[in-house]
């Protein structure tokens, strides 16, 4: 990623839907977030901080998960996993600080700020502070799956 002119202004960024797609890097979430209906609520007012996944760490998940998130009959667990990934407000990667999150879902995920940082011990932020006109995305390398989703149970 490029360095951001610093006299760009927010309404001449791309909301998170234009940036994530511009980005080329997650076109999985993307599909997950239309089927999940949530593409209009990420095009909104915000502000929003999203954790996203990319192509490769929902690549990374059991065979065949991706497929049965995707399914109509799994749409409700689909939203708990999407917005487990989005935090309310615009947090920018030196605001970030060991603690729980609260998300969007309802729940908290836990974050530790170490070497590097990583989200409930499973995934690795990879890029930070892409800015978007309604928040800020950061790269993350594993999809989070909140407590309640039965990731087998899907797959039977």
């Amino acid at each position: 990623m490029s360095d951001t002119n610093t006299t760009e202004t927010s309404t001449e960024l791309g909301d998170i839907v234009a940036v994530a797609t511009g980005a080329g890097s997650f076109g999985t979430l993307l599909a997950a977030a239309t089927a999940a209906g949530l593409v209009e609520t990420l095009q909104g007012a915000g502000p929003f901080t999203v954790f996203a996944p990319n192509d490769d760490a929902f690549a990374a998940l059991p065979a065949g998960l991706v497929d049965a998130l995707l399914k109509e009959e799994n749409r409700d667990t689909l939203v708990k996993v999407l917005t487990y990934h989005v935090v309310s407000g615009a947090v920018l990667a030196a605001d970030v600080a060991t603690g729980d999150v609260a998300t969007v879902e309802g729940s908290t995920f836990a974050v530790v700020v170490g070497d590097g940082v990583v989200l409930n011990d499973s995934a690795h932020v990879i890029a930070t502070d892409i800015k978007a006109s309604n928040g800020v995305i950061h790269v993350i390398d594993a999809v989070l799956v909140p407590s309640g989703v039965d990731a087998a149970a899907l797959l039977s």
